[in-house]
């Protein structure tokens, strides 16, 4: 069972002391879980693992496209 994060408070000076709180290491954080901190290095690891095995081509061709993707929004 996972553990429930606190919510967040709605008033904005309430929410502000509890960032400034985090920031500083004065509130509880929850510790994260096994999943998260293995999702976080696979994040790390594998994003210059694929850049590595990328042709500059093929990272052109990502890159245009999401370039155009962005672009397209608008």
């Amino acid at each position: 069972m996972t553990e429930k994060k606190p919510k967040r408070p709605r008033d904005p000076n309430q929410l502000a002391k509890l960032m400034v709180d985090i920031a500083t290491g004065e509130a509880d954080q929850p510790e994260r879980s096994a999943h998260e901190k293995r999702a976080s290095k696979a994040g790390t690891v594998g994003g210059p693992a694929r850049a590595k095995a990328l042709t500059p081509a093929q990272r052109s061709e990502i890159a245009s496209a999401a370039a155009a993707a962005r672009w397209k929004k608008s």
